[in-house]
């Protein structure tokens, strides 16, 4: 490391200019989020983008150290965690039929729960997953490494504001002045959406997800809708509605089974190694769990866990029985979370979401809308103390002060609960409740898998058959994840992303891996630029039917 690159690293990580850009950012990052994770059934983890982001603007301040950069990215990226927990859980709600029972105030007190259990899991197990343990953490490394090199400068932040523009212009041509379609190439196929979907966000999830996992994407996809529906109707096995209700099972059974498949391949066992390991050591359970954080902090994060549990007890309507087993096996799944994104860069923070939400059914609750609360919580509480792990990580490459980097995502954190709030209840003021779910405008997958194993699931066998496979494969290696997407997800999703990924393989082919962080930065601002956009116009539709 250059003594230049050494200066720069070891500048102040909290800063006035960084927070204001981190708080500006955050909310873009968490409204767009919010929007991505309905419409395209995933949710990227943003750490590349706004690490890029945050290094470029803090440098018209005239401010370079990369410790800075991180914070203000944390702050900028924290708040999309919050949204994907919600958008992952509560739509679900709505397409129970639900629409007059969850509101803003609802929802706030699911994010606010989530939020502040998040941020307590995450001081106390900092020390123990990122520094202590052997956890890769792919994406905090390649933070890291991307701020790194993008420290020397060039014309990264014209890519990235430049692609936000044109998809955002695209997005607008498309979705307000109709002079382009939305759909290429249809073809009524009973039972099939086949098309190609005129999305610059949906080529650009296939360029960033690569094109390995979009294969295994795109396979399933063709297995489920021309194998099984079409096949299979055509066969006589079974009708049109069946072979949807089978589809949608067996889709669902996949991306829970990758799920349970995280824990029985990568956590348990490693949870077991490091109790062995850790077993005859004096004082193992208590050492340093909280250090970067001053001793006197454990009562604030007393207080914080406290209030997490009175939201759910009063706020939510749980019994206090269920609000202990809330908060304690948020703790457990929070540590889960945290060790599947570190070992594989994945959260399935729903399907973390769904294990206790069966556990407080066990118990007797019987609402429905209740179990959905417990979801999100959960939900929200494992994607902030899970996926941010990837952000202390960067901070423990380069050196940044974690307590500095806990208050950065409290911020965001905190600031991103108010921002998916506001964004879901304008969504669902623009669009309706009867826009979320298959087929519909936003497709909202993993609400969908809640939202049946709540209310029953259409075809028993095929969503065992699902379960048991999406675990088999995940322990053999396979991206099971990402076939349960392609077999649940509208076809016409399916066809697009992959082009994404192709484009992706003729860039390396003719631009080479020095070239590989250009192509992310622009794949990022055509992701970012088409879901703003969406954003924007959802509040227009809202403020406009309000003064009509």
């Amino acid at each position: 490391m250059s003594k230049q690159t050494e200066q720069a690293n070891n500048g102040a990580g909290l800063s006035v200019i960084g927070v204001v850009i981190g708080i500006v950012g955050c909310v873009i990052i968490t409204a767009s989020s919010v929007y991505t994770a309905l419409k395209m059934g995933a949710l990227p983890w943003p750490t590349i983008f706004t690490s890029i982001t945050a290094l470029m603007l803090l440098r018209l301040f005239g401010h370079r150290s990369l410790n800075e950069a991180n914070v203000t990215q944390i702050i900028m990226s924290a708040g999309s965690m919050v949204a994907g927990g919600l958008a992952f859980t509560i739509p679900g709600i709505w397409m129970l039929g639900y629409t007059d029972q969850v509101g803003w105030a609802q929802m706030l007190l699911v994010a606010l729960a989530g939020t502040l259990l998040g941020l307590v899991c995450t001081a106390l197990i900092r020390k123990r997953m990122v520094e202590e343990s052997d956890l890769e953490y792919p994406i905090g490394v390649a933070a890291a490494e991307t701020l790194t090199v993008s420290q020397a400068g060039g014309k990264t932040g014209a890519k990235l504001f430049g692609s936000m523009a044109v998809a955002g212009i695209w997005s607008l041509a498309r979705d307000v002045l109709g002079v382009i379609p939305a759909m290429l190439f249809a073809i009524p196929i009973p039972g099939v959406a086949f098309g190609l979907y005129n999305s610059p966000m949906l080529l650009s999830v296939g360029f960033l997800v690569g094109g390995t996992a979009m294969a295994f994407w795109f396979g399933g996809a063709v297995f489920a809708n021309l194998g099984i529906v079409v096949g299979g109707t055509a066969m006589g096995l079974w009708d049109v509605v069946g072979a949807q209700g089978i589809v949608q099972s067996l889709g669902m059974g996949l991306m829970m089974g990758s799920g349970i498949g995280v824990v029985v391949r990568d956590i348990i066992p490693k949870a077991v190694r490091q109790l062995r390991a850790r077993k005859n050591v004096q004082g193992s359970a208590t050492g340093g769990g909280t250090s970067g954080l001053r001793r006197m902090d454990a009562g604030g994060l007393g207080l914080m866990a406290a209030a997490a549990a009175l939201l759910v007890c009063f706020g939510l309507g749980l019994s206090p029985l269920a609000t202990i087993i809330v908060v304690a096996l948020g703790f457990v799944t929070t540590i889960m979370s945290a060790q599947s994104v570190g070992q594989t860069g994945i959260d399935p923070m729903e399907i973390f979401g769904l294990i206790v939400l069966l556990a407080i059914a066990a118990l007797g609750e019987s609402s429905q809308v209740k179990l959905f609360y417990v979801a999100g919580v959960i939900a929200v509480a494992c994607g902030l103390g899970g996926d941010v792990m990837s952000d202390f990580k960067t901070g423990h490459i380069l050196g940044t002060d974690p307590r500095q980097m806990w208050i950065g995502q409290a911020i965001g954190a905190l600031l991103g609960t108010v921002v998916s709030v506001a964004v879901m209840t304008a969504l669902v003021g623009a669009y309706g409740t009867g826009a979320f779910g298959p087929g519909q405008t936003f497709v909202s997958a993993q609400a969908s898998v809640v939202a049946t194993m709540v209310s029953g699931i259409p075809n028993l066998p095929a969503f065992v058959t699902g379960l048991a496979a999406g675990i088999a494969l995940y322990c053999l290696g396979l991206p099971s994840m990402m076939i349960g997407l392609g077999v649940y997800l509208p076809f016409y999703m399916s066809l697009t992303a992959p082009i994404g990924a192709l484009v992706k393989l003729v860039y390396d082919r003719f631009r080479g891996k020095d070239h590989e962080e250009e192509g992310i930065v622009i794949a990022s601002g055509l992701l970012g630029g088409e879901s703003i956009v969406g954003v924007i116009v959802a509040l227009v539709t809202v403020a406009m039917s309000l003064m009509g």
